[in-house]
């Protein structure tokens, strides 16, 4: 927490710790008063006949001090009352029985004139006044909560497990909550008509839409953060049907570290229901690869680039070096850095990778360790419109980052690659499959250890589908699709740089490394499923529009090439295609042709792209600039 954050939380506890503090002078007063009056059957004369009350006035500054300092030691100050429960009775017992003990050892020691049975008398009544004061504030919570009840979301938790009964607590007790929930859903019949702080369990996933309509609920909440992504897609899609806002809860380690609060519980996100479960990392492998190294990204303002330098950072590499073209993505992420890794040792370089020049000096000034080379273009339709930039970019730019890479001695080269160069239909995929070649090629040639990482769509990027789509919905669209059956594998931005970054540690040399992706996602399931996301229906509120398919695009993608298989990596989601042989030196001698050809030829530059890439299989219907 930092110094400000500090202050203002003292500014807020202050005033109240103090108001409590003097209301406890009161409480041990009056209940001192009380005791010997009771002691005395409610008789004034009687209490002041041996002196008793006189006494009990001369001691009261002595008794009160002494009396609020069992009570700190009993940490009755640094509770949240507003929430108080056994654990607060406990300490409340506790202190009323050390004072008890504090009054026996006075009498005893002649400090002060009293009967013998005024600290018992006394305790009883102190542990009564103290217990009301302190539970009053839970009390008038819940009158507040009960009152304002009425204008309450009626709501369904989903999960009647012990994050379902933190959140539970959370929505009555927050002044934030704006939630009344009125009914359980969990698929364990060994719950069904049982209740949690009185609010029943009334059947499974089954009976969600029939429990909305009874209860007339508005919104939901996943309340279980261990749900697999395939059970938690089942849930949603049941959930999508009954025009409710759905939410949910973060992981579980947020859990963990007692962040559940009305502001953790967000709306579900499309990268929730991907139908595969986060994938894992050795992270004592990484740590060990990358902590005390120079590392350099190439491409280190893009999506990719960027979240791999946020991620590189966390593991305290020596130096981190960026290398980006575009100058404003290369300063967003430096201010980033600067601010989350104040002790990064930081260089920031605008260049591109087509200068071989400029890659060599960069190269050879910092003798990075390791090179993640992300600099490339992606887009589909933009590079069939200009192929030759495709070509001089990602292909020649590679050529020329790798070998500059193995001049300087780098240890480890970790390309980024896609689906796409797999039996492509389009120059950015063709492009990509040419650069694999280059690090096979490299790795066979070089003491460096190159290998590359192909993975599909990253959802969220920039120019990817979902900020389209995003887009659309925000104007009321319609959301345009391509085609019906189109599908694509998706990952989000953080599992693909945790893959590459795990390949850099599993890598030899000359791998592709390929990650189970799970099922395709057909893209209009995609589409639909944001629409209701967004709180409206599919083609009722938002039109879906079939546009058709776009120069270069596939309906489907592959993983993999027919030839080549998998072999299994120490993490269950990250396989490595096998090597599939080819003419390394005739290769070469199709580069140079082909950087021959990148000043204006494209129908021959496409044709030596089929010559250097079999699989590849231009559109005749390309457009051509």
């Amino acid at each position: 927490m930092s110094s400000q954050e500090k202050n203002r939380s003292l500014s807020i506890l202050l005033p109240r710790v103090i108001s409590l503090v003097l209301l406890d002078v009161l409480v041990i007063n009056i209940s001192a008063f009380l005791a010997l009056f009771i002691r005395f059957e409610f008789d004034l004369k009687a209490m002041n006949a041996d002196g008793f009350l006189d006494s009990l006035w001369q001691w009261s500054w002595i008794h009160t001090l002494l009396t609020l300092a069992i009570f700190m030691l009993c940490q009755l100050y640094s509770s949240l009352w507003d929430f108080a429960g056994a654990d607060e009775l406990l300490h409340i017992f506790a202190a009323a029985a050390l004072t008890m003990a504090m009054q026996y050892l006075a009498l005893t020691f002649g400090m002060v004139k009293l009967p013998r049975s005024f600290p018992a008398i006394h305790g009883m009544i102190l542990f009564v006044a103290t217990m009301v004061v302190r539970f009053s504030y839970r009390f008038l919570r819940r009158l507040k909560v009960r009152s304002s009840s009425g204008s309450r979301q009626r709501t369904m938790l989903i999960g009647a497990g012990q994050a379902g009964a933190l959140v539970l607590r959370e929505f009555r007790n927050s002044d934030l909550s704006q939630n009344k929930v009125v009914c359980i859903i969990d698929d364990d019949p060994g719950k069904l008509g049982r209740q949690i702080m009185g609010v029943r369990i009334v059947g499974g996933r089954d009976s969600i839409q029939s429990a909305v309509e009874k209860y007339n609920v508005s919104e939901i909440v996943l309340a279980i953060p261990t749900l697999p992504s395939q059970t938690k897609k089942e849930i949603w899609e049941i959930c999508s049907h009954t025009g409710c806002k759905f939410k949910q809860l973060p992981g579980i380690y947020q859990l963990a570290n007692g962040e559940v609060s009305i502001q953790a519980i967000r709306d579900i996100q499309i990268e929730d229901l991907l139908e595969r479960d986060v994938i894992r990392v050795d992270m004592g492998g990484l740590s060990e690869l990358i902590r005390d190294k120079t590392v350099m990204v190439t491409g280190g303002g893009g999506s990719i680039g960027s979240e791999l330098c946020r991620q590189l950072a966390d593991y305290r590499p020596k130096e981190l070096v960026i290398f980006d073209i575009y100058e404003n993505n290369a300063y967003a992420i430096e201010q980033e850095l600067k601010s989350t890794h104040p002790d990064l040792k930081l260089h920031v370089l605008i260049g591109s990778v087509r200068d071989r020049s400029r890659i060599e000096t960069v190269m050879d000034t910092f003798r990075p360790s390791i090179v993640y080379h992300a600099a490339a273009h992606k887009h589909v339709p933009l590079m069939e419109r200009s192929p030759l930039e495709a070509v001089k970019n990602n292909i020649f730019g590679t050529l020329n980052t790798a070998r500059a890479a193995a001049a300087a001695g780098v240890e480890h080269f970790v390309l980024i690659s896609t689906d796409k160069a797999v039996n492509p239909t389009n120059i950015m995929g063709a492009s990509k499959r040419v650069c694999e070649m280059i690090i096979q090629t490299m790795a066979s040639q070089s003491s460096t250890c190159f290998a590359a990482v192909r993975f599909g769509n990253v959802l969220g990027s920039n120019g990817s589908v979902i900020p389209l789509f995003r887009e659309q919905i925000r104007k009321g669209g319609p959301v345009t699709v391509t085609h019906r059956d189109i599908t694509r594998f998706f990952m989000t931005i953080p599992e693909a740089v945790t893959l590459v970054l795990q390949a850099g540690a599993y890598a030899k040399g000359g791998e592709i490394f390929v990650l189970d992706m799970g099922e395709p996602v057909k893209i209009a399931d995609l589409a639909k499923n944001m629409i209701r996301l967004s709180g409206f229906q599919p083609d009722v509120d938002i039109k879906i529009e079939y546009t058709g398919l776009r120069p270069g695009e596939k309906l489907y993608e592959e993983l993999l090439m027919g030839e080549e298989g998998l072999t299994k990596t120490a993490n269950d989601l990250i396989y490595v295609g096998q090597k599939i042989d080819f003419d390394q030196e005739r290769f070469l001698e199709d580069l140079k042709a082909l950087s021959e050809l990148t000043e204006g030829q494209e129908d021959q530059l496409r044709q030596r792209m089929r010559s250097i890439v079999p699989t590849y299989a231009p559109p005749a219907e390309a457009v051509r600039v």
